[in-house]
This record gives structure tokens, sequence and C-alpha cells, in this order.
């Protein structure tokens, strides 16, 4: 049985005080939590990563980086690369993020090489694919979504090490969010498509997210569907109090699971 993954993406918020305050809170969270956990990922800006890591050491929590350079290292100003991640001990890396692709001009091929340096640090890449409103109200999700796929894991024979978040775009930051039965649609493709181009197994224990104005009214519908294993979660992650909810949920619909 797949466990359940809640990962907060805070995107370009907080500063050194607030995220040692989120994380001493999180941290005393789960120091009063006997159960077994869902996983539990949070993702803050590249210079607070030591300081959430130092906070969050004794908890199951892992820290996140939310992008990584395509380079090793060299005359990049700005740039921020895996090796570099590694040393930290981060172990999880997101990219592909829609604003990585609108704002930067990110490609399949340039997500790609980041996932190519990502496994070269034993870093687990989160893969976000994800199409627009234009193309859904066009029926071309299914199109968009294999393309995204086929592009970012060409000739990548090993997925083992990998997490697939959909976020549809136009869901992202608009309080607007996919129906279950619309995000259920497109993670059962998804992994039917895995299951077509790699196998059995890849299928069964790769975790699909999803990603898109998930928040605590809506996470539990949400992670209640077959092929949805978390969320990749935005503007609700940057409050505690809502994303220890969102973990509360996770972890009593995976109890349930277990006692079925």
């Amino acid at each position: 049985m797949r466990n359940i993954i809640i990962a907060g993406n805070w995107k370009m918020n907080k500063d050194m005080i607030s995220t040692d305050e989120f994380c001493n809170t999180l941290a005393e969270y789960f120091s009063n939590y006997e159960d077994d956990m869902v996983g539990v990922i949070v993702a803050p800006p590249y210079p607070f990563l030591q300081s959430a890591s130092d906070v969050l050491t004794y908890t199951p929590v892992e820290v996140a980086a939310q992008d990584v350079s395509v380079h090793k290292d060299g005359a990049f100003t700005g740039e921020v690369s895996a090796s570099m991640l590694s040393s930290l001990g981060v172990v999880v890396c997101i990219v592909g993020h829609s604003e990585r692709r609108q704002y930067h001009a990110e490609t399949d091929d340039i997500v790609r090489a980041k996932m190519l340096e990502l496994w070269a640090q034993n870093i687990t890449p989160i893969l976000c694919i994800g199409e627009t409103l234009a193309q859904r109200d066009a029926n071309e999700t299914n199109a968009v979504i294999v393309a995204q796929l086929e592009g970012c894991l060409k000739g990548i024979t090993d997925i083992s090490d990998l997490i697939i978040a959909y976020e549809p775009i136009w869901a992202i930051g608009t309080g607007r969010t996919a129906t279950p039965d619309q995000a259920q649609t497109v993670h059962a493709m998804i992994r039917s498509w895995i299951f077509d181009h790699y196998d059995k197994d890849a299928a069964e224990n790769i975790h699909l997210l999803y990603g898109g104005s998930a928040k605590p009214e809506n996470i539990g519908s949400l992670l209640m569907q077959k092929d949805i294993d978390g969320g990749l979660i935005g503007g609700a992650s940057l409050n505690v109090e809502q994303f220890i909810a969102m973990i509360n949920t996770a972890n009593e619909i995976l109890n349930t699971r277990r006692d079925k």
C-alpha cells in the first residue's frame, strides 16, 4: 500500500524568523504524535533550507528545495547545484513547476536535465506537470500531460525514485480546484501511462500528488481518490495550523485504509 505524502511548497514566502516559528511548531506537533505518520515534506526558499533542516532534524519531516540548476558548477551567478543541495542534506527537490515553466521558460528538456542532476546526487525529484485552462477547455488535457511525461522522462528507464505532482495550472493560486473526479481521472491516466511505458511495479508504487489550491476543506475528498497519493500544497502550506490540519486528515485516511 502506498503511503500518503503531504508536501508544502512555500514558493517565495517567509523570512528566517517565520521559517523558524513554523518549523518549531511542526516539530512540537511531531513530538506529541506517536502514530504512524504520513510522509511530510516542506520546501522553503533556498536561504532557509539549513535553518529548516536544523529545526526538523529529529522529526520525520523531509526538507526539500524548490528548484535546482542544470549545471554541476561554474560561472552561473545565482544558480544552486544538486551537489550543493546534497551537501545540506536535502533529499527531495521540486522540478518543472508551472511557474518555472511560465516565468523562466523551462522546457521539458530542461526539467529532464535537472532530474538527472538530482538523481546523480541521490535526491528525489518531485516532477510537476499540468495543463492550462485553455488546454483543458479544448479537451487537450491528456495530450498535454502525455507530452510532458514523454519529454521529461525521455530515455529514463528507472523511475523508482520519483514523485509526480499533477498541478492543473488553472487551479494554482486561483482558488479554483479540480473536482476530486477531475483530479482522479488525470491521476489514473498518468498511472496507466506509467504502466504502459514502464511496468506494473512502477505504476503501483509511484506516488502521484495533486497540487492546485488544495486546502484543509478539500484535501480529504481528494485523498479519498484511488490514484491520488497526497498533495503538493501551495498557499495553505504557509499557515502551520492549516498544514497540520491536512496532515491530520491524511493520517485519518491512511489509518482507514490500513484497517480495511
